[in-house]
């Protein structure tokens, strides 16, 4: 299978997608279930995953991380518009 990296990364928001959900006061456990309310299959690992940059994130994990978060695309997304 061929590795699809990004400048050598497997995504671009676990920074921000770390330091929002802890604004919002929710841990690993408590975004993982209110993820699966939306019907996205993920659990506290793999958000630990997503924030440690070792998994892949999807378009609609991306959405819905930013509607539960209350953060906007571009503000998910600031790491990468601010290197590129």
């Amino acid at each position: 299978m061929k590795k699809i990296l990004f400048d050598g990364n497997k995504n671009i928001i676990s920074e921000k997608l770390k330091e929002a959900r802890e604004q919002a006061g929710l841990s690993q456990s408590q975004l993982a279930a209110k993820m699966q309310t939306l019907g996205v299959n993920i659990d506290q690992q793999m958000i630990s995953r997503i924030e440690k940059n070792q998994r892949f994130v999807t378009d609609y994990e991306l959405a819905c991380f930013c509607r539960i978060l209350n953060v906007s695309l571009e503000e998910m997304l600031s790491a990468y518009y601010e290197r590129y």
